[in-house]
């Protein structure tokens, strides 16, 4: 395991669940926290029978859903200007609200999964979701089934993995990059495709 991996499972060991619990909560809502790491660190612990597999993803996953859907309440009651005023801090300026806003708007229940597993967007994806007033039922919904994703899947490779895990890792964050380019693409194919439909449709209807 790396450094930080090590000595965020010992924070873990020591603080058991609430430091899983805590780690996740924050990092949700869009403070920058090693939530993947504490999920990972946790899993790990309970491999080495410290906690259990189950509770570890249990509470990681009920942290996620909370803590994103705080900082939805945030984005909503807040607005753009309270988004922008300290999303300097993290690095969001004006055009990459901008351009988030415009994806969110487009393919909002897509990017709130997706969004889980990409760096940066996992702490804002409740906040953006609620400046951009996405029903509060649909991104409940499509919160928890990423959630649910990316919680099983560090859980599991922090229990199975043990000391291999760098090397999955890396391997993940390598192919990530790939991945979200394909989702891009097939993104903007559909897009097009329903534009040159939209376009015959209108066509056939001048014509008539």
């Amino acid at each position: 395991m790396t450094v930080v991996a090590l000595s965020i499972a010992g924070l873990i060991g020591r603080f058991g669940y609430f430091g899983v619990f805590g780690m996740v909560f924050v990092e949700s809502f869009g403070v920058p926290a090693p939530g993947e790491t504490a999920i990972i660190g946790g899993a790990t612990v309970a491999g080495a029978g410290g906690l259990n597999v189950f509770v570890v993803a249990l509470v990681a996953f009920l942290a996620a859903v909370t803590g994103d859907s705080l900082g939805y309440l945030i984005g909503r009651t807040g607005g753009r200007g309270l988004v922008l005023r300290y999303g300097r801090y993290l690095r969001l300026t004006p055009r990459r609200l901008d351009r988030v806003e415009q994806f969110m708007a487009r393919r909002g229940p897509l990017m709130v999964v997706v969004a889980r597993f990409v760096e940066g967007l996992r702490q804002l994806n409740g906040v953006v979701a609620g400046v951009t007033r996405m029903p509060f039922a649909r991104f409940v919904v499509c919160n928890a089934i990423g959630a649910a994703l990316w919680v099983g899947i560090w859980s599991s490779a922090g229990y199975f993995a043990g000391n291999h895990l760098p090397a999955i890792n890396a391997a993940i964050h390598r192919y990530q990059n790939y991945a979200i380019a394909l989702a891009v693409v097939l993104v903007a194919a559909y897009a097009v495709r329903h534009a040159l439909r939209r376009r015959a449709r209108r066509r056939a209807t001048q014509a008539l």
